[in-house]
C-alpha cells in the first residue's frame, strides 16, 4: 500500500510534536507498511492536545502551508499565579489576590481581538543569537523577545468560575496563546497562567477529523488504514482547482510556464480530472508552478 495524503492525530497531553509523528511512524511499520516521506504541519507544546496534522508523502510538500494557516484553541487560564513558563510547567513568579469578574473578563476581551502586539513567551522555540529561547531561559538568561503582529480573528468566553475562566479563539500564525492569556490577565488587573490547551483547528482540518492513536492501531491491525487518511486535496480545501488538459498537465509537470491562461490571478490547485497535479499561482495570464505533485 503507498501511503499519501494525512492523518489528522489528536495529539495527547506529554508527547511533542515530533513525538507524535515517531509515535504514528511506528504504528504503521508495525502492520508492516512502507512509511514515506512523513512530517507534521504546526508545532504543538507536550502540554497541548488537540489537532496536529501529519503529512505522508506528497503531502509533507503542503504542510509549509499548514504552518502558515489560522489556528483555532480552547483554553483555560488559571487566575492568581503567573509563571515562569506561562503554563503549569513553570515556577511560580508573581501573584495576585485578583480574581476577575465574568463581566469584567467579557469587557476586556475587544481589547484582544483583531490586530494586536504581543511579546512572545520566553520559553519559545524562538532563536535568539542562533539559540532556541527556550535554551536561554532553561539556562538562567534573562530573555527578551521582540513584540510582534498577530490578529485574533475571534475570542470568547466558554466557561467561568472563581479561580479560572475558558476561552475559544481562532488566531492568525505566530500567535501564542500562553501570551495572550498572560496579557488577558494583566489587563484584568491579575496575573494568570495557561492550565489547558487544546488546539481545535489548523487550517483546513478540524477536532472532528482528528483520530487518537490508540484508534489509528486498531485500525492498522483491523487493516483499515484508509479510514484514517483523507488524501493529499483535503489540505487544499481553501484552495480554488484549475482544470487542466493533459497538455497542459505534463508541461506542468515538467516545471514550464503557461502563458495566455484566462484564469484569475491568485493560487490555485492545477487538476487533471480528480489527479492534483500542482499547486500553481496564477498572475496575468501565466501559470507558475509552486509545488509539483507526483502521479
Amino acid at each position: 500500500m503507498k501511503l499519501g495524503g494525512w492523518i489528522i492525530l489528536d495529539k495527547p497531553l506529554g508527547l511533542s510534536s515530533a513525538q507524535g509523528v515517531a509515535a504514528v511512524k511506528r504504528i504503521l511499520r508495525s502492520a508492516g507498511l512502507t512509511v514515506p516521506r512523513i512530517g507534521h504541519g504546526g508545532t504543538l507544546d507536550p502540554l497541548a492536545t488537540g489537532v496536529l496534522p501529519i503529512a505522508l508523502g506528497e503531502a509533507t510538500k503542503l504542510a509549509g502551508r499548514m504552518l502558515d494557516a489560522a489556528k483555532g484553541y480552547d483554553f483555560t487560564v488559571s487566575w492568581g499565579r503567573a509563571t515562569s513558563t506561562e503554563d503549569a510547567e513553570g515556577e511560580v513568579v508573581a501573584v495576585s489576590d485578583v480574581r476577575p469578574a465574568v463581566g469584567a473578563i467579557a469587557d476586556v476581551l475587544p481589547r484582544f481581538t483583531g490586530p494586536i502586539v504581543q511579546v512572545p513567551p520566553a520559553y519559545s522555540a524562538l532563536k535568539v543569537d542562533g539559540k532556541r529561547a527556550y535554551a536561554r531561559a532553561r539556562a538562567g538568561e534573562t530573555v527578551v523577545l521582540a513584540p510582534r503582529n498577530v490578529t485574533i480573528l475571534a475570542l470568547t468566553l466558554i466557561a467561568h468560575d472563581t479561580d479560572s475562566a475558558t476561552f475559544s479563539a481562532q488566531v492568525s500564525k505566530g500567535t501564542y496563546i500562553r501570551s495572550l492569556a498572560r496579557d488577558i490577565a494583566v489587563a484584568l488587573g491579575t496575573v494568570g497562567h495557561v492550565t489547558m490547551l487544546r488546539r481545535t483547528r489548523s487550517g483546513p482540518f478540524a477536532l472532528d477529523q482528528a483520530i487518537s492513536l490508540d484508534n489509528l492501531t486498531e485500525l492498522v491491525q483491523g487493516a483499515a488504514l484508509e479510514q484514517a487518511i483523507l488524501p493529499l486535496m483535503a489540505g487544499l480545501d481553501d484552495i480554488p482547482a484549475l482544470v487542466i488538459d493533459s497538455d497542459q498537465a505534463a508541461a506542468l509537470r515538467q516545471g514550464r510556464i503557461l502563458t495566455g491562461h484566462p484564469a484569475s490571478d491568485g493560487t490555485c490547485l492545477a487538476c487533471l480530472g480528480s489527479v492534483p497535479v500542482a499547486l500553481v499561482e496564477i498572475s496575468q495570464g501565466e501559470v507558475r508552478v509552486l509545488r509539483g505533485f507526483n502521479d
